[in-house]
């Protein structure tokens, strides 16, 4: 889970990170109560799920209530489009408004986590507010990488040796932010804790001029003031619908539906429909108890994506048995009232019996006897325009 610049950064004020005076306004008259409040100039970010605002027109600087005023008419309800949104953009529905920092120089850092390893990283560039993943992908020497254990925590030789190769000098100050990114980031059960740019102004302290920051969904229960700060505009809608129903999915954009138990063979049968030629529509996770209810949720699901044209359907049965599951898969089929084929794959227990069931029901169902058999079925429906 993701969560606003403006949240991230009262997140950053609890843990002693320094942040430039501002809050979040959704209306003109709003915005400009806020600046009243601060100093000028004033700068107004969009917020958005999303990185390069600043190049999509989503930043703008104001030094009068005016000029708030009317930045603000011009940012509300735009749809800025960037790498991260892809071409459909997102809507600006809200706006820091902050004091603009006199800034002399910008680094990036960030605590993440080593999946090599199994430890916590410390990453870092002098060449802060930019893409960082250009500069990993084009010079990655230019990352500094500091890792160290969560039992053991950050200790102050690891800032020193993290600090040392950025080439900046160690001082208490930036020993802070350090030790407060790393202290949220294990509190709060993130994924990833983000400035960029850390800024250092001119008079020479330090300011987390932007702010990111990723929660781990899986440890939300834990943090119900963290999913309250949700906000369901920045969230793919059918990603959305299917955490209601209690789904894994995610939306990627193809055409061929697929339901799935087991993320593992999920991501093997995306696999392979891309190496036919062919593009999954999603990845959707039923889990190891594929009810008829639950089935049928992820038919509901799959179908509301009006880009799909046929659904496959891969499972592997072991402790819950095929044939329960493919009794599921017709009644679910019924009830949906289906109006793009279904192809079923079935291995494990019972898996004859499975094949029975659906050969039985009369439906609009394909069985097939193998991964690779269903999934050159979707792709040579789809590729003739279902002429099958």
């Amino acid at each position: 889970m993701n969560i606003h610049e403006y949240q991230a950064k009262d997140l950053f004020r609890q843990y002693g990170i320094p942040v430039s005076a501002g809050k979040m306004a959704e209306t003109a008259e709003a915005a400009v109560e806020v600046a009243r409040e601060i100093n000028p100039p004033y700068i107004l970010k969009a917020q958005i799920h999303s990185g390069g605002r600043g190049k999509a027109g989503g930043v703008k600087i104001a030094h009068t209530l005016e000029e708030v005023e009317s930045a603000v008419q011009e940012l509300l309800g735009k749809v800025l489009v960037t790498k991260q949104t892809g071409p459909q953009g997102k809507t600006v529905r809200k706006l820091l408004v902050c004091e603009a920092a006199d800034i002399k120089e910008e680094y990036y850092v960030s605590v993440s986590i080593d999946r090599a390893s199994g430890k916590l990283v410390l990453l870092g560039c002098r060449d802060g507010g930019v893409e960082i993943e250009e500069i990993a992908k084009v010079s990655p020497e230019k990352i500094i990488k500091t890792s160290f254990n969560l039992q053991t925590g950050l200790k102050d030789y690891h800032v020193r040796n993290f600090l040392d190769a950025m080439n900046l000098p160690y001082c208490k100050e930036l020993a802070s932010v350090l030790h407060g990114m790393v202290r949220l980031f294990v509190e709060k059960d993130c994924s990833l804790v983000e400035i960029n740019p850390l800024a250092l102004l001119a008079d020479g302290s330090y300011l987390a001029a932007d702010a990111k920051i990723g929660f781990d969904d899986n440890a939300l229960y834990r943090h119900p003031e963290i999913e309250e700060m949700r906000d369901v505009h920045e969230e793919d809608p059918y990603e959305l619908k299917a955490r209601q129903y209690g789904l894994s999915y995610v939306s990627i954009g193809g055409n061929i539906g697929c339901m799935v138990n087991g993320a593992g063979l999920a991501m093997a049968t995306m696999d392979m429909i891309q190496s036919l030629g062919a593009r999954p529509a999603n990845f959707l996770d039923v889990g190891g108890t594929a009810t008829v209810e639950r089935v049928s949720r992820a038919f509901e699901l799959i179908l509301s994506d009006p880009e799909v044209r046929i659904i496959m359907v891969n499972i592997f049965g072991g402790i819950v048995k095929c044939d329960v599951i493919a009794q599921g898969i017709v009644e679910a089929v019924k009830t949906a009232e289906l109006k793009v084929p279904v192809v079923v794959r079935f291995e494990g227990t019972n898996m004859e019996a499975a094949r029975d069931i659906i050969n039985a029901s009369g439906l609009k169902i394909v069985s097939a006897g193998s991964l690779y058999e269903a999934a050159r079925y979707c792709a040579d429906y789809v590729s003739s325009g279902g002429a099958q």
